[in-house]
């Protein structure tokens, strides 16, 4: 009997759909995970669902289960917990994470997937891709004791890039953003706020994360002589002005990308991506986390959910999909 499932499709930039899916026959060496909630990483998702891919970035932006091609149709997604239902016997019935779409149910080899510690609940797990891009950030930034830190931005790497410096000893965090809603994410996650008007300078470090020119251009300004941006945002197809006029010569500053695709230079040759995956899982049992899920949404409504979230009518942090719910409409 063929075995089927649901899978969350763009059909075209700005248009949504769920298909039935036929899944391949599983091998030995696979596993067959029923997902119990996904993620969507709201930034990169919006950008895709609008067809704002450059072509020059179509394979660089391949997700690693990604069917079909840009701008679409394509199922596109990296964000996924479930719980095994057939494969090696060590696995079986475990709760795991994948980098897969949003999909009901499917096939993948069992080393794509990643068990999920006991310490951390499946609902709060949807964010280790998430906190993966934070890990491999802060290997590249390599913050010191006592570092002077901003985070412009509070978005879902933002916030998670912030929870994981409240952790450094002797370090002066504040996160920064425009919405002074984000104030309460920044006291959940234990770190300062402050809007950009307000932002401390002299730091040592600034990691920008906002996706916009006026929150890169008020990075820069926060820099002490010789600090460093690490820049995390991606625009996408979007051209914005960089200010390297004024003190940025002067001052020798730097304007450093990064980017999860590669795991971080200062830790290649010792690291894999399964050990970063690893890693960011565990470093998900701390509770403070939870702040990052600001609504949920049944499976069955993401086509309609996914328009508004990037179409900006449903703000927030992470957004997480429900399987085997029924369809009621988004919520906060």
């Amino acid at each position: 009997m063929e075995l089927t499932a649901r899978a969350f499709w763009l059909s075209s930039p700005g248009h949504g759909v769920i298909r039935d899916v036929v899944l391949p026959e599983p091998g030995d060496d696979d596993v067959v995970v029923r997902t119990l909630c996904s993620g969507v990483s709201r930034g990169t998702e919006s950008l895709v669902f609008r067809g704002g891919v450059p072509e020059s970035q179509h394979s660089a932006m391949r997700a690693p289960f990604q069917d079909g091609e840009f701008p679409g149709p394509v199922k596109y997604g990296y964000l996924n917990v479930g719980i095994v239902e057939e494969g090696p016997q060590h696995l079986v019935g475990r709760t795991v994470f994948c980098l897969y779409p949003h999909q009901s149910r499917y096939v993948v080899p069992a080393s794509a997937v990643t068990p999920v510690p006991d310490t951390v609940p499946a609902g709060r797990a949807v964010l280790a891709g998430t906190v993966e891009t934070a890990v491999n950030a802060l290997w590249d930034a390599a913050p010191l004791v006592g570092d002077r830190i901003a985070v412009v931005g509070a978005g879902m790497i933002g916030a998670s890039v912030a929870a994981l410096l409240a952790r450094f000893p002797g370090v002066r965090v504040q996160l920064v953003d425009a919405e002074p809603a984000r104030a309460a994410v920044a006291a959940a996650l234990g770190v300062d706020f402050a809007l950009p008007e307000d932002a401390l300078g002299d730091c040592d470090l600034v990691v920008h994360a906002s996706a916009t020119e006026a929150g890169l251009t008020r990075a820069l300004e926060l820099l002490a002589p010789e600090g460093t941006v690490l820049e995390l945002s991606w625009y996408g197809d979007r051209r914005i002005s960089v200010p390297l006029g004024e003190a940025f010569h002067s001052g020798r500053l730097v304007l450093r990308g990064s980017q999860v695709g590669r795991v971080s230079e200062a830790r290649r040759s010792r690291r894999s991506f399964a050990d970063r995956l690893a890693l960011s899982l565990e470093l998900l049992a701390d509770p403070a986390f939870d702040a990052l899920v600001t609504g949920e949404c049944a499976f069955e409504d993401l086509p309609k959910t996914m328009a508004r979230i990037a179409a900006g009518e449903l703000p927030g942090l992470c957004h997480r999909v429900l399987y085997d719910t029924p369809a009621t409409g988004d919520r906060a």
